[in-house]
């Protein structure tokens, strides 16, 4: 079934013609020309996306992006604005919008963009299904790891506390002990995003466990080019 778009263009003819290419991509698009029109709209039918632009009559857009947010906390919202003001910027993006456009934009980015946002949440509800068993011991080269605990044991002498983070994603790695751990399923599961900001995050957890198993020269979290993360021990 084809994901529905909420478009809110005051624009009738750019608001048209992108609707069109929308539809033609797959699409189901809505199309009113203001923010009144537009949340009676949002709550009458269900959407899996809004659009909306910043400058219109009656109801602005981000007046009309904090009414939807009201309602649905989690729904994507993709702001377009004619001129771009660094605190209108900013402030869509406190509102919790995805994405900012600036007129004119090429098409195809917008489109690329929109399927990347619901690809991220299809993936994002698969990570999400496995329930984790926390009671599972792990025997990784010399050290011994009590998910459940948070704890890592070497040599039945020294045991490290983990975070919270540093523990899910040892735990991930655990599971998937000599094979590839990718970075999508860890930033997902452990972060629920992908952006650039959480990835940097993982980064630094990475390098935190690194350290803490570098007291065992036979154990090491290798980083696999362009894919994501292995950990590697004695089996």
């Amino acid at each position: 079934m084809p994901k529905k778009i909420l478009l809110v263009e005051d624009d009738l003819n750019f608001g048209t013609i992108l609707k069109d290419y929308l539809i033609l991509n797959g699409y189901h698009v809505t199309h009113v020309i203001n923010g009144d029109q537009g949340f009676e709209c949002f709550k009458s039918q269900e959407f899996h996306m809004c659009i909306l632009d910043v400058m219109m009559p009656q109801k602005d857009g981000f007046t009309l992006a904090k009414e939807i947010r009201a309602k649905n906390s989690k729904i994507p919202l993709f702001f377009l604005t004619a001129k771009a003001i660094k605190k209108d910027v900013l402030k869509g993006y406190e509102i919790g919008a995805d994405d900012y456009l600036n007129k004119p934009f090429d098409s195809d980015i917008l489109l690329s963009k929109i399927n990347a946002v619901f690809e991220r949440k299809i993936a994002k509800n698969n990570f999400d299904q496995p329930k984790i068993n926390l009671d599972q011991t792990f025997v990784i080269g010399g050290f011994v790891y009590h998910p459940k605990l948070r704890t890592l044991e070497y040599n039945q002498e020294d045991s490290k506390k983990l975070s919270p983070k540093e523990n899910q994603l040892l735990h991930l790695l655990a599971i998937n002990l000599n094979n590839l751990l990718s970075r999508e399923e860890a930033l997902l599961r452990i972060w629920k995003d992908d952006n650039y900001f959480t990835s940097r995050s993982m980064d630094v957890y990475v390098a935190k466990l690194r350290k803490y198993l570098s007291k065992d020269a036979n154990v090491e979290i290798l980083n696999i080019h362009g894919e994501g993360f292995r950990l590697v021990a004695p089996v």
